[in-house]
This record gives structure tokens, sequence and C-alpha cells, in this order.
């Protein structure tokens, strides 16, 4: 994605974005957090409704300092964030790169990488910069993707909506270390140790309809082949 907006290296630190445990994991680095985020493709939206919160699943894209979710023009989320105050929202991103196994059920932990952004959301209006986010969201997984379908169609455009989040008060959060046993436990007949996890491309199936050869794009997933 592009990182054309600033040319700041951090995003500012605010009580918000500051945990308050395991502080040494946290970072406000803009590459950082762009590189957690681009090599992603399901955020959690958190909002409040009706005086109780709500997280919900949904795609997103990167685009510089902006944040794109997408989804029908009916939902909740979407709908309020139509409104001129916008909507307070909370989108998490985490992505899950190994099991941490211990001799004792206590120290048991994961390897992760993760990202938290507050802000406002509104609703994106404007033709153009929906049709930028549109082709942001679909090229998120696929790179070039978007220049290879057809373009939505008014009808379409008609029942998709996609809020935008300033990438403002964020940061991110990380653990990539080793199996950590306390030294009472180092004796102990148990196995300790990780478990890498990853997400692999399977081998693209074609439909039935479809008549031509596998893009270009397309030939780089190949299985055992990493997001990217």
């Amino acid at each position: 994605m592009s990182d054309t907006s600033s040319n700041q290296e951090r995003y500012a630190r605010t009580p918000r974005t500051t945990p308050t445990r395991y502080k040494d994991r946290a970072s406000w680095e803009r590459a950082e957090i762009h590189a957690i985020l681009d090599t992603a493709w399901i955020c959690h939206l958190g909002f409040v409704a009706d005086g109780a919160p709500v997280v919900l699943p949904t795609i997103f894209a990167r685009v510089d300092d902006r944040l794109y979710l997408h989804g029908s023009t009916g939902s909740r989320p979407l709908r309020a964030a139509g409104d001129p105050a916008g909507l307070p929202v909370c989108v998490t991103v985490t992505q899950l790169d190994a099991l941490v196994l211990t001799k004792s059920a206590f120290n048991h932990s994961v390897n992760f990488r993760s990202v938290v952004a507050h802000g406002i959301a509104e609703q994106v209006t404007d033709p153009a910069e929906l049709t930028l986010a549109l082709d942001a969201l679909v090229d998120q997984a696929i790179p070039g993707r978007s220049a290879d379908v057809r373009a939505a169609n008014p009808k379409e455009l008609a029942k998709t909506a996609v809020i935008r989040l300033v990438l403002d008060e964020v940061s991110a959060k990380s653990r990539d270390d080793d199996a950590q046993d306390d030294p009472e436990d180092e004796e102990l007949p148990y196995w300790s140790g990780i478990v890498p996890v990853s997400a692999v491309y399977g081998e693209p199936r074609p439909h039935p309809g479809t008549m031509r050869e596998l893009p270009s794009y397309l030939r780089d997933f190949q299985p055992g082949g990493a997001p990217c």
C-alpha cells in the first residue's frame, strides 16, 4: 500500500494507545504498523450500539494513513458512520505467528503481531474515493485483482458502503520469543517450545465457466507460498 500521507516515522503516543501491561511489546512505528495491516485481511470493528458494545469482523484495506472497511448499506455501523458526527470506533487486527508451549499451563502463550486503532469513522461518499477504497479492498488479498475484474455497477454500488478511519491514534503490540519456563520447571519431564503458525495459498481452482488461463498475479500464489 502507498505511504505518501506522512513523513513522520511514528504515530503519536496517547493514553489509549499505551498498554498497561507488557509495555515493552508496544510500538508506534509507522512502518511496523503498516506492515501488520498490509498482510492481513480481517479486522474487528468495535463500536457501541444502543448502549452495548458490539464487535464485528469485516474486511479492510489500508491506503496511506486511512483504513477502509467494507459492508452493506444496511449495516448498523456503516449507517451510523454516515452521521455528521461520525462513529467512535476501535479497530483491531491480529496475526498469529506461533503457539508457545511451556512446561507449566500458566506460562503458555502465543507469538503474535497486532494493531489497535481508535478514532471516528466516517462514511465515504466521494465517488473517486469510493472507487479507490473498493479497489484497495479487492487488492488487499490479491494485489492486481481490481484491474482484472468488472467494476461495480450503479446497482451494486447502491448496496455497498465503505467507512474511513484515519490512522492517528494507533499502536502495535507483538510477541516474538521462545518458550519461557520458570527455573523451578526446567527439570520437569514435559515438552516446551514453539509451534510456528502460517497461512499458505492453495492451488487456484478455476470455476467451470472460466476459459482463460491463470493470470500472472495468481501464478505467484502457489501452495506453500506465504501471503504477501
